[in-house]
């Protein structure tokens, strides 16, 4: 499930693989890999899709729609962004989960 998911959310942020490749400095063959299931991703690759995308690296691996589409209610959906601008969008969205978990903590 996790190369539909990794392709599903690229997808609905209007993002290329060579975009996705650009921004996490790989070749686009190894990032059409992780999509296809033909290489696991490892947990590094994971980390900075999923602050990308807006969600914990476990999302990416989660056959539960429900969490799937709440990401990708969450989606950028631009035509074109630089490698930069994905990495500033990138620390934004860590940034507001960051929040989140620590506003959940400091409910307990």
């Amino acid at each position: 499930m996790k190369g539909e998911t990794l392709k599903l959310l690229r997808d609905a942020n209007h993002f290329r693989q060579e975009d996705i490749a650009d921004y996490l400095g790989i070749k686009r063959s190894t990032y059409s890999n992780y999509e296809t299931g033909d290489r696991e991703a490892p947990w590094t690759v994971l980390e900075k899709l999923a602050n990308l995308y807006g969600c914990d690296q476990y999302d990416l691996e989660s056959e539960n729609q429900d969490v799937l589409q709440g990401v990708i209610a969450c989606a950028f959906r631009v035509d074109s962004m630089s490698v930069e601008d994905m990495k500033q969008v990138a620390a934004f969205k860590q940034l507001v989960m960051n929040y989140v978990k620590m506003k959940k903590i400091a409910q307990r």
